[in-house]
């Protein structure tokens, strides 16, 4: 019918669902009183994102619009992350003969929705398809078939309505449901209409005799049909006592529609009337009235706007199409065979971007079957924080298994693409949900390790000072001056200072103190270990120069001794000046070496300078134990050179051992180990190169005078 009123130019107006035009010359004398198709599909749309269904099942009617559905905007769905388990059509109703085959075929259809895992069906379909999807499933249930809750999501075009027998059937399967609506009001007045149609007074209404006759079940006497209904039309039925499945006192969108329908013709006629296109005209002297054809009508429907009686403004778009919103309804079925349609939203293209789509989710009823909890319509469970999407092959794109993120990354939201790591000054939690803040660590004073190594650096430096007090009081004895007083006041010296060099690790790092702290460290190990090679050269020296005739007797006294010392903390200095002047050390964040911490630490500035430093400290400590080693066998009264000898021993074993534990360790254990080394290496060469003569000054006087040295230098002889 429209194709053919097209070809004669007749405007028309539908009020249902916007008909797909093959050509353009059609689709110009169209008026629609259904807003944009594209504004319809959006929303349907953004109401699956908005709840999330992703994994949903599409039933469409065998028409072009439904069609365009499938073509068009699915593969739009599908972009916008939603996938489908099937996508099948309604049977195709050609006539009476194949309702047979229709029903076997819905059932089959009914079948593949059951047995679906999904829980939203998409249902695309024009009035009829009401009454269809209504059969299918009602006559389900004589047929023990599947019957599972599913979220029926109805387009605009999809009315609710019902043939004669349907009218005594519950409308459970419709509770919960929900579809898109034209817009619409409830119009003053229009109650009071509908309590005034009445057969008996529209009697040149012939239509509304037939339509009371099915709805109420009754026959006039002027009928040609047969007696067979039960009693007689009296005219005096009412509307309002017919159940909602039969007919619909409100006013639903198709009704809204073809109100607006009427009075947008009428502003049209009337703007065509009072146009300058009335005024009569003189031509050739004679008055003539241009005459109207139905083709002029359409220029002023598609310019006409006006507010209709409940203030409402209705235009058209240049394509046409009313310019209008969507409603959002929800279906609630009742017991007595009535149904309600509660608005729960709305969709609206003239708002901002932002509130373009609105839905209030508390007032929606769903199905009976979800105890009131929102379904989910997923391919499967959620992948929870803490986990993220992997693809299975084979499947559909949002069919996916959940993998957990792997170290170092998190996912914070539910369903996440991909893990992330955290920044830097953060880390992952147990559940690898969240980000952490890391705290700010270092060796500090305010902790128990901090405090021990503290306290182990000021009881070493004070066994020290006292050790240097006892040396002091007896350096007048054999066995002090024996020893080279000068160097045993220079080692203790550098002891001291090592001990207290260790507190430059403990506490937070400032630029000044990552200054001092390798370069003092380095200096003052080189002066330490320079006294105890000075130590043993000057006891080598010494018996070398014993021998008749020996030139080394020269060199025998405080000009060996001067030059180890100067030389070696000279070259020392000299490679610390120069590590301070090109890149010196500086304090440090580590972000990546402890997982909860950031390590506050001195970096070495120049690793080069760093290594040259240890490496000549490593120099020193091994000529000096090479020489101890040399000279263990010369009298013990005369010399140190055993204790010398054990004790590089063990300062070396400390070092050597230091090297794996130091690079097997983080944060500021490793600055505790290095601690650790420096008390114990210092403690070593105190332990075994003072307390032996300790021992005789404070234990054994006796022993502690020169026959007693004479004599046993007479018999070692």
């Amino acid at each position: 019918m429209a194709a053919i009123l097209s070809n004669y130019k007749i405007p028309q107006l539908t009020y249902g669902s916007p008909s797909v035009m093959n050509n353009k010359s059609q689709a110009v004398f169209f008026q629609w009183m259904f807003p944009s198709r594209n504004y319809h599909y959006t929303g349907i749309l953004q109401l699956l994102l908005h709840f999330r269904w992703t994994w949903i099942g599409v039933i469409y009617l065998h028409v072009q619009s439904a069609e365009e559905f499938v073509h068009s905007a699915l593969p739009i769905f599908s972009r916008n992350g939603i996938c489908f388990d099937f996508i099948e059509r309604f049977p195709k109703v050609a006539s009476s003969n194949n309702v047979a085959e229709v029903m076997e075929k819905g059932m089959g259809l009914y079948n593949i929705a059951m047995k679906s895992t999904v829980n939203v069906l998409v249902v695309h379909g024009e009035i009829q398809s009401m009454m269809i999807l209504r059969m299918l499933l009602y006559f389900s249930k004589f047929e023990n078939r599947l019957v599972k809750k599913k979220v029926w999501i109805m387009t605009a075009q999809m009315e609710f309505t019902s043939v004669a027998f349907q009218r005594d059937w519950d409308l459970d399967s419709i509770h919960g449901a929900i579809s898109l609506a034209i817009h619409s009001e409830e119009m003053l007045g229009f109650q009071e209409f509908l309590h005034r149609r009445n057969p008996r007074q529209q009697m040149e209404d012939g239509f509304i005799k037939d339509f009371w006759k099915d709805t109420f079940k009754c026959w006039f006497h002027d009928s040609d049909l047969d007696m067979r209904a039960e009693k007689i039309c009296t005219g005096e039925e009412t509307l309002e006592n017919l159940p909602g499945s039969v007919f619909e006192m409100s006013m639903t969108g198709h009704s809204y529609s073809v109100y607006n329908a009427v009075y947008a013709v009428a502003h049209a006629v009337d703007a065509m009337h009072s146009s300058k296109l009335r005024q009569r005209r003189v031509v050739d002297g004679e008055n003539w009235k241009l005459n109207r054809s139905p083709w002029q009508l359409h220029h002023f429907l598609r310019s006409i706007s006006f507010n209709n009686s409940v203030g409402e403004d209705i235009s058209f778009d240049h394509n046409g199409e009313l310019l209008a919103r969507f409603d959002i309804i929800n279906w609630v079925a009742f017991s007595n065979k009535s149904f309600l349609r509660v608005k729960i939203g709305r969709i609206n293209p003239k708002a901002p971007p932002e509130k373009v789509f609105n839905i209030c989710e508390d007032a929606i009823v769903w199905p009976s079957g979800f105890n009131q909890v929102r379904p989910l319509s997923l391919c499967n469970d959620l992948c929870r924080s803490g986990y993220s999407r992997m693809k299975k092959e084979g499947e559909a794109f949002c069919c996916y298994d959940c993998l957990q993120c792997p170290d170092g990354k998190v996912s914070n939201h539910e369903d996440m693409d991909d893990c992330f790591p955290c920044p830097e000054d953060h880390y992952p939690n147990k559940d690898q949900d969240s980000c952490i803040t890391k705290i700010i660590s270092f060796l500090s004073y305010e902790e128990t390790l901090g405090i021990g190594l503290a306290i182990s650096a000021f009881s070493l430096s004070f066994i020290t000072v006292l050790v240097f007090g006892i040396f002091i009081k007896y350096q007048h004895t054999p066995i002090v001056k024996a020893n080279n007083w000068h160097l045993t006041c220079t080692l203790l010296i550098s002891l001291l200072l090592s001990f207290l060099c260790a507190l430059l690790f403990i506490g937070r790092p400032e630029k000044l103190l990552c200054l001092l702290r390798q370069t003092a460290f380095s200096i003052i190990f080189s002066l330490a270990v320079s006294c105890v090679l000075a130590k043993t050269a000057t006891v080598v020296l010494a018996f070398m120069a014993t021998k008749p005739g020996s030139s080394i007797r020269n060199w025998v006294g405080k000009r060996v001794t001067n030059c180890i010392l100067l030389s070696s903390s000279l070259i020392q200095a000299t490679v610390c000046t120069v590590w301070l002047a090109t890149s010196p050390p500086f304090p440090d964040f580590d972000m990546h070496s402890m997982t909860e911490e950031i390590v506050l630490e001195c970096n070495e500035g120049s690793v080069a300078m760093f290594y040259c430093a240890l490496g000549f400290l490593g120099f020193l400590v091994v000529v000096s134990f090479t020489v101890a080693f040399l000279a263990r066998k010369l009298p013990d009264s005369f010399n140190e050179a055993k204790f010398i000898t054990f004790s590089m021993l063990v300062f070396c074993s400390v070092w050597l051992s230091f090297v794996p534990t130091y690079l097997s360790t983080k944060g500021k254990y490793m600055v505790a180990v290095e601690v650790f080394s420096i008390l114990s290496s210092s403690a070593g060469l105190l332990v075994c190169i003072f307390f032996p003569k300790l021992y005789i000054m404070m234990l054994k006087p006796e022993l502690n005078n020169r026959e007693h040295l004479l004599r046993r230098k007479k018999g070692t002889t």
